[in-house]
């Protein structure tokens, strides 16, 4: 990755992509920014709207429309395209008609000369990241997707408001599918660095395990619920997208809950699926294997398991 100008081309002007350029803006994480869209009036309108706001903001940064050859030397190639997730439909059911977009996404990104790392933030985000490794050929760590990045955010919070503490002394983590399978493991959750398992032991019923399932649920059903309000989401993500781009950009070595492909980690190999990774400039460096308890270990599988069976329905007719 070169270390002079720091580029990302974003493909996918809709609420999700255009929510990480303007915290790319704002925190000034890149150089470069192209956006790319099918529609390119709107990409155009995009570009000009955020050009607009340099002037009250700290970055320098250069901002367009453009086209998949602008992929060519981008350190970081954002995938937000996709069809949007209706109320009521699971993450999974966008599956069929969102592997149709990758495919005219990929190749062409491809073709195009680009050698750095894909982020892919569209849902079912755990599959799509797979598909783009497919599609690509990229090696496994240059590929990884938003995962349960935005999941563990939102756990956080609400940790952080039950035990009336910043939730950025919380480290707890949602692992598994982005979405109905996925867990929190509270056998490694932590406050500061007591156990909240601990906490909720000693604290003569305030705390309640009860209260952590309660808490599981409503990150579990958040993005249901904000979709239901306001028909999606896309604040969240947009700043998930940006955290991992900071990452990668400052070669940080940050432990991210990003979606990674298992190779024989927690006894599963060869699914894309959200779990603790270390995220440098590299992409995914590492996956950090924790030590589940059985019953969360059974969680995690269950989750793997659900991945490829979904996958396996597209796996023959598209690859």
């Amino acid at each position: 990755m070169r270390n002079d100008i720091r580029k990302v081309a974003l493909v996918g002007t809709g609420m999700v992509g255009m929510s990480y350029a303007y915290a790319l803006l704002n925190q000034a994480v890149c150089d470069e920014l192209v956006l790319i869209d099918l529609d390119k009036k709107r990409a155009m309108g995009e570009a000009m709207d955020l050009n607009h706001g340099l002037a009250f903001s700290g970055s320098n940064m250069k901002i367009y429309a453009g086209e998949y050859r602008d992929c060519a030397d981008a350190d970081i190639v954002a995938i937000c395209a996709g069809v949007a997730q209706k109320p009521g439909e699971t993450r999974l059911d966008l599956l069929q008609r969102n592997t149709e977009v990758f495919r005219s996404v990929v190749d062409p990104v491809i073709e195009s000369g680009f050698g750095g790392i894909f982020l892919v933030a569209t849902n079912p985000v755990d599959i799509m990241t797979r598909i783009t490794h497919k599609l690509s050929g990229f090696p496994a760590g240059r590929v990884l997707g938003t995962g349960t990045a935005l999941d563990t955010a939102r756990l956080r919070y609400l940790l952080g408001d039950y035990f009336e503490a910043d939730a950025r002394n919380v480290h707890a983590y949602v692992m598994g599918e982005h979405g109905d399978t996925e867990f929190v493991p509270y056998s490694q959750a932590m406050l500061a660095t007591k156990p909240i398992l601990d906490i909720c032991s000693e604290s003569s019923g305030r705390y309640k395990l009860s209260d952590l399932d309660d808490i599981t649920e409503e990150v579990r059903t958040a993005a249901y619920k904000i979709i239901d309000a306001k028909r999606a989401t896309y604040y969240g993500i947009g700043m998930a997208m940006t955290r991992i781009t900071k990452a990668i950009f400052g070669n940080e070595n940050s432990v991210l809950t990003v979606s990674a492909r298992l190779n024989g980690q927690y006894g599963a190999s060869d699914v894309f699926v959200g779990v603790p990774c270390f995220i440098n400039r590299g992409g995914v460096k590492k996956v950090l294997t924790l030590n589940l308890l059985p019953e969360e270990l059974e969680k995690l599988q269950a989750s793997c398991q659900t991945l490829q069976q979904s996958y396996d329905q597209i796996k023959v007719t598209h690859f």
